[in-house]
């Protein structure tokens, strides 16, 4: 039987391995697409000697071209920590939109099911919480944040509308803090940067007084959920309950949605930044002071998603619990610090 073909946008990088790794293991043939700006081949090379395997180093901003059939792709190029779109803004408003359109068309080209990796960002500093994916955000578009923010949700409304005009096969879902193996050290988020600080026994830097809230998913649990969102094939809208529990009819107020539109995948529980912090030094057994600096201009104070449409769509949740996951994630960076 012939392989299903896959591409995969950012494939070099944390996500994207971790999908590539996936896919394989799924039987798939994998066109691994990165142009290594954030990403790391290192993250691959055990993929390279497969046949099933196929890389291609290619800017997604300019004209894609693959041969062949094409069943799926996952479009997971993009910078995603604020160092990153810190230093390069205009390629990360270039990857949301030009890179964007580009992966859009070539899924129409192909008659390929595409499915975005869109973020919690795109809410903002939110006013509603938990963050359900009616909220429209509270985003500054011309804050330090704006390029990625405004980025992903320009890709949100491209995707969208080639779904609604050109009848292409999307998913888009909104990803939530998420951490494992692979993740970059250096890479500015929360917890790779306590990890890192905690193992070379350096201070551990806190923003504001670290009271602002962050929900952590592990990798092996979200790279789940985007499988089976991709996987979904009926094409029903589902009808919920405002209290999100049941399935019921429209006349009762139902909160309608269907596969196309966004899903939060992340884990609910939510904790302190201050509270990771002390966590990270539990597990590594460090001797690291926590130091207090300012809070960064339009840092979200607060970020949990609700899950109910991924529960109800994909029956999904998390599975691996943070103390766990915290520990499998400490062990893989002893390694490379």
């Amino acid at each position: 039987m012939k392989r299903k073909r896959v591409l995969i946008t950012g494939a070099a990088g944390f996500l994207g391995s971790h999908l590539s790794d996936r896919f394989i293991k799924e039987g798939f043939h994998v066109i691994a697409m990165d142009n290594l700006i954030t990403g790391d081949l290192r993250n691959i090379e055990h993929l390279f000697k497969l046949e099933q395997f196929e890389f291609y180093h290619h800017d997604v901003t300019k004209f894609i071209n693959i041969p062949g059939q094409l069943d799926y792709i996952l479009h997971f190029a993009s910078p995603a920590s604020p160092i990153d779109y810190l230093k390069i803004p205009i390629q990360t408003l270039k990857v949301g939109s030009l890179g964007t359109h580009n992966c859009l068309g070539l899924a129409k080209a192909k008659n390929a099911r595409i499915l975005v990796a869109s973020t919690s960002e795109v809410y903002g500093d939110p006013l509603v919480h938990p963050q359900t994916e009616e909220y429209w955000g509270n985003v500054n578009p011309v804050g330090p944040r704006g390029v990625y923010d405004e980025a992903k949700r320009f890709q949100e409304a491209m995707t969208m509308a080639y779904h609604t005009f050109h009848k292409v096969e999307t998913r888009i879902i909104r990803i939530f803090n998420t951490y494992g193996p692979r993740m970059r050290l250096n890479d500015g988020r929360a917890l790779p940067a306590f990890i890192g600080q905690a193992l070379r026994g350096e201070d551990m830097t806190v923003f504001g007084d670290g009271s602002q809230t962050r929900s952590f998913c592990y990798v092996d649990d979200l790279v789940r959920g985007i499988t089976g969102l991709l996987f979904l094939d009926s094409d029903k809208t589902v009808e919920q309950r405002t209290d999100r529990k049941f399935l019921v009819t429209r006349n009762e107020g139902a909160d309608v949605f269907s596969m196309h539109d966004p899903v939060n995948l992340g884990n609910p529980r939510e904790l302190t930044v201050l509270e990771i912090a002390k966590l990270i030094l539990e597990f590594t057994g460090s001797s690291s002071q926590i130091t207090y600096h300012p809070l960064p201009a339009d840092d979200p104070k607060v970020r949990r998603p609700d899950i109910s449409r991924a529960r109800t769509l994909l029956k999904w949740e998390p599975q691996v619990e943070l103390e766990d996951a915290l520990r499998r994630t400490v062990e893989y960076f002893r390694k490379v610090v």
